[in-house]
């Protein structure tokens, strides 16, 4: 859609894009996608589900890693400390402030009129990127928008580095080698989690916000990389430490 630069209306969808610039294999992906002309109130319902989950995964990045200090820091402690009911809380407070920090952004969204080039570079609806396509003063979405992602995948992301510098403090102070490498072992299927979370995430956030042109094919890589390779590569991180499934996956692809 085209508009003169003196009309503004308001655009009834968003079309989202696949791999700008891959043009030529859109044939054999035309099923999946001829069916993402998306429109304003899916997309703000989209988003919303994307960051609210986003943010959560990061506070359960944040409770696993404060289970490995209190595993090792103080093991003696655990089950006094870290008791089922405390669990639950610590869920619901995580699930909590997903939800009540990214619920108002579909409605700071909705309030704009869309008279811009109504075509996402993503496949899927981020706020960073929505509120670009508004013709209106979109500061308070910024301001906001970054005031949530220092509040959760900031804050969160400083408490787990300052869990695992205790968690590091701790490990050198034990005089056995092998016991120190077998405290730190336990800690590597987060830590792989936890890279394969923050890296992309922060990466995108900072393209969108502060990335010039040149960096477009990098901003859709890393879209495609932190949607999709999380949750494909976290089993594997997983269940990688555990020798029965190690095992087990060893026999399905040697069959």
């Amino acid at each position: 859609m085209s508009a003169a630069n003196d009309t503004k209306f308001k655009f009834a969808v968003f079309l989202l894009t696949g791999i700008p610039g891959q043009e030529h294999i859109y044939l054999w992906i035309s099923i999946p996608f001829c069916i993402m002309e998306i429109s304003l109130d899916g997309c703000f319902a989209q988003l919303f589900f994307i960051h609210s989950l986003q943010c959560i995964e990061s506070s359960v990045l944040l409770l696993m890693a404060f289970d490995r200090f209190i595993a090792i820091c103080n093991p003696l402690r655990y089950t006094s400390i870290l008791t089922l009911p405390r669990i639950a809380k610590m869920a619901l407070v995580c699930a909590v402030r997903g939800v009540a920090l990214i619920f108002p952004l579909p409605f700071l969204v909705k309030r704009f009129q869309y008279c811009r080039v109504n075509v996402l570079s993503h496949s899927y609806c981020l706020h960073q990127e929505v509120m670009k396509m508004a013709c209106a003063d979109i500061t308070v979405n910024n301001l906001y928008g970054l005031s949530v992602a220092l509040l959760t995948m900031g804050l969160d992301s400083l408490l787990i580095l300052l869990s695992y510098m205790m968690i590091l403090k701790t490990v050198l102070s034990v005089t056995s080698t092998m016991e120190s490498l077998k405290a730190l072992n336990t800690c590597v299927s987060h830590l792989c989690a936890v890279l394969l979370f923050y890296i992309p995430e922060i990466g995108l956030a900072l393209i969108h916000r502060f990335g010039n042109s040149s960096s477009y094919f990098l901003q859709i890589a890393l879209g495609y990389v932190y949607m999709l390779v999380p949750p494909l590569i976290n089993p594997i991180v997983y269940s990688v430490k555990s020798k029965h499934l190690r095992v087990r996956i060893i026999r399905a692809f040697v069959k």
